[in-house]
């Protein structure tokens, strides 16, 4: 007697589909929300809203780029929803090791601040104002000029034309860049300020 081939049950299905997804999904969500309790909870409900789309999911060519794509919108959704920023600061999301090269990249660009700020001083100004950036952009910022995606994934997950993310990329480094220069206590020396 054969053996009839059999499918692998629903769970089995959907676990092979997302679980190598799932360490990626999460680095994603914490960028997103800076804590890990949220990120794990943000994760989740993405995985038990995606369960009962498992068909759909089987069909998607590129897994990994829809997923994020999924799990952007919902964060966007709870930040609308809540109207709320990051609760924690941006240099408590980036690693030690990026926070340099990242800090560098913007005081090398303005002579200014490369010339006279340490990277200790300007870590917490750096966190003040990418908080004040809406969620929408500190994800485009962070995504690409910590995290290194290319501007083709992040259109691909932001749903948006590489042009925008060009575009946007330009105006929060811009806008960040100005921001920057507009903070006396990052040119304080001895109490006062350079001139």
């Amino acid at each position: 007697m054969a053996l009839l081939p059999f499918k692998p049950s629903r769970p089995k299905r959907f676990e092979k589909l997302v679980q190598p997804n799932l360490e990626a999904m999460y680095r994603f969500a914490f960028r997103l929300s800076g804590q890990q309790h949220d990120a794990e909870d943000l994760v989740q409900d993405v995985v038990v809203k995606l369960y009962p789309r498992l068909e759909e999911l089987e069909g998607i060519e590129q897994l990994r780029p829809w997923l994020n794509r999924v799990l952007y919108r919902h964060f966007i959704d709870q930040v609308r929803r809540k109207g709320r920023r990051a609760d924690r600061p941006v240099s408590d999301v980036v690693e030690p090791d990026q926070q340099a090269s990242f800090l560098d990249s913007y005081a090398s660009d303005v002579p200014e601040l490369a010339e006279q700020i340490s990277a200790e001083r300007l870590k917490p100004v750096m966190d003040s104002v990418i908080q004040e950036l809406s969620p929408e952009l500190r994800t485009l910022m962070l995504l690409h000029d910590v995290d290194g995606w290319s501007q083709e994934e992040i259109a691909c997950v932001l749903e948006i034309p590489v042009g925008t993310v060009k575009s946007r990329v330009h105006r929060c480094r811009a806008s960040l860049k100005k921001k920057l220069l507009e903070r006396p206590e990052l040119f304080q020396q001895a109490g006062r300020v350079e001139q």
